[in-house]
C-alpha cells in the first residue's frame, strides 16, 4: 500500500522478498497490479516445507533466513542503499539487521505489526498457545534471544500499536519514547478504486440468495472469545425476539486460523454453539486472498469486527471495512485504538470493553446498539477525520522516519 507512494516523498524502494512458489497459505495474484511498473523485485527461494516439517518446522522465518540473507548482501555489496526497513510479521529475519549494519554500515528500521516477545501467553495459562506449548515456548525462548540485539542496534522502531512503545521501554529501559514511532497501516484507497475492475469471485457466500450476510474475516483466538461470546450472546436474544431470522441471517467468519486446515482450530464455532446460535453463524479458518477479501466486504449487508482482550492489539484490517462503506460493528477493548478511530470517523458502531469482561453488560450494549437499530443504515463517515489514515498519508509519516534513519548523525 505504500509503494506507490515513497517516490512522491523522494524514496525510492527496492523489494526483498521470498517468490511466491515457497510461501505456504493463498495466493493473490492480483495484488501484483497494484505494484509501481518501475518497482524492482528481488526474489528468493527457501527451504521446501516437505524437507522442513519432517523436522517439525513450518515457519518461513527459517525456511528461507539463508536465501534472504545472501540475497540481501548480494543487493548491499551492489547498490548504494540509505535505509534498510523490516516490515514483517517474520520476526526471525529481523536479526539480519544488526549484522547487515555491522558489514556494511547501512541503518535500519523494524516495523512491528505484532509483538515479537509477547507475555501473553505467560500471563493467561488457561490458553492453548499456536502450535502448542512446546514449539511456542521454542520460538518464545529464541525471539528472548534475538529481539534485544535487533532492537538496540535499529536506527528507529515502528510499531502498529500505541501499546507496543511503552512495551519495549519497560523492556529496555535505555530506550526512550524518541526511539518509537505509532504507525498503523494505511487505508487502501487504491485497492478498492481498482476492485470493479479484476475479475474477483468470492466463495464465502452468495449475496444473492435473498438472505442478509456479515461478514468477519480475520484471525480468531481465545484472546478474541469474549468480543465474540458478547456478539453471540446479543444474536442470540435477537433471534429469540424475532424468529424469522434465524432463517434469514447468516454470520460469516473466515481466515480464522493461521494454521494449514489440516492443523487449524475452529474457535468461533464452539462459542456460537454455547450460545444457541450455530444455525446462523459459520467458520472457515482458511486464510483468504486479499482481494477476495475485499470482495466479501462490498458483498456483504453487515460488518462485524471482534477485538481481543489485550488493550494493545489494533486491527490492521479497520481500514478496509471502513472502506467498503457497509454497516459496521466492532466490539473492542475501551483502551484500543480502534475505538479511537471509529469514535473519531463516525465509521460504524462501537461498543467497549474493560478488564471486568462484564458479559451481560456488554451484549446488552450489543443488542442495544446494534440489534435494536438494524438495518443500518450506512455510515455517515467523516472522510475528512479519515484522511489522516489514508496509506498516501501514513507513508508520508513513514517517510519522515526514513529521513531522521538515514541522517548522517545515525
Amino acid at each position: 500500500m505504500s509503494l506507490p507512494f515513497f517516490k512522491e516523498f523522494s524514496w525510492d524502494p527496492s523489494v526483498l522478498a521470498v517468490d511466491s512458489e515457497w510461501v505456504e497459505g493463498p495466493q493473490d495474484h492480483f495484488l501484483e497490479k497494484t505494484l509501481p511498473s518501475s518497482l524492482r523485485v528481488t526474489y528468493t527461494d527457501a527451504l521446501p516445507l516437505a524437507w522442513t516439517r519432517r523436522l517439525g518446522i513450518g515457519s518461513l522465518a527459517y525456511r528461507a533466513r539463508r536465501s534472504l540473507r545472501r540475497a540481501g548482501e548480494a543487493l548491499l555489496r551492489e547498490g548504494s542503499f540509505d535505509l534498510i526497513f523490516f516490515s514483517t510479521t517474520v520476526f526471525p529475519v529481523m536479526a539480519l539487521g544488526p549484522r547487515w549494519k555491522a558489514q556494511f554500515g547501512v541503518p535500519y528500521v523494524l516495523d512491528f505489526q505484532d509483538p515479537w516477545v509477547s507475555d501473553y501467553y505467560k500471563n493467561h495459562p488457561e490458553r492453548r498457545p499456536p502450535g502448542g506449548r512446546l514449539k511456542y515456548g521454542l520460538s518464545s525462548w529464541l525471539a528472548n534471544r534475538l529481539e534485544p540485539r535487533a532492537i538496540r542496534s535499529a536506527a528507529h522502531v515502528v510499531c502498529v500499536s500505541a501499546g507496543y512503545a511503552p512495551m519495549f521501554m519497560e523492556r529496555y529501559r535505555d530506550l526512550s519514547s524518541k526511539f518509537f514511532t505509532t504507525l498503523p497501516f494505511g487505508a487502501p484507497e487504491y485497492d478498492f478504486e481498482l476492485l470493479p475492475t479484476l475479475d474477483v469471485k468470492q466463495s464465502l457466500f452468495d449475496p444473492n440468495d435473498g438472505r442478509e450476510h456479515w461478514v468477519y474475516i480475520g484471525r480468531g483466538g481465545a484472546d478474541m472469545g469474549f468480543a465474540v461470546r458478547a456478539f453471540c450472546t446479543a444474536l442470540n436474544k435477537h433471534a429469540e425476539n424475532h424468529p424469522q431470522v434465524r432463517a434469514m441471517l447468516r454470520v460469516h467468519f473466515a481466515g480464522t486460523d493461521y494454521a494449514p486446515r489440516d492443523r487449524a482450530r475452529k474457535t468461533i464455532e464452539p462459542i456460537a454453539q454455547e450460545c444457541g446460535v450455530a444455525d446462523m453463524v459459520s467458520e472457515q479458518t482458511d486464510r483468504m486472498p486479499y482481494f477476495s477479501v475485499l470482495r466479501c466486504l462490498a458483498d456483504a449487508d453487515g460488518l462485524f469486527i471482534p477485538g481481543s482482550d489485550d488493550k494493545t492489539y489494533t486491527a490492521s484490517k479497520l481500514y478496509p471495512y471502513i472502506l467498503a462503506r457497509k454497516p459496521l460493528l466492532a466490539v473492542f477493548h475501551q483502551e484500543s485504538s480502534v475505538t479511537e478511530i471509529l469514535r473519531a470517523t463516525g465509521a460504524g458502531s462501537v461498543v467497549t470493553f474493560d478488564d471486568s469482561h462484564d458479559l451481560n453488560q456488554v451484549s446488552q450494549n450489543i443488542y442495544d446498539q446494534w440489534f435494536l437499530r438494524w438495518p443500518q443504515s450506512v455510515p455517515s463517515t467523516d472522510w475528512s477525520a479519515f484522511a489522516p489514515y489514508t496509506a498516501r498519508s501514513m507513508t508520508e509519516r513513514l517517510c519522515a522516519v526514513f529521513d531522521r534513519a538515514a541522517a548522517p548523525e545515525n
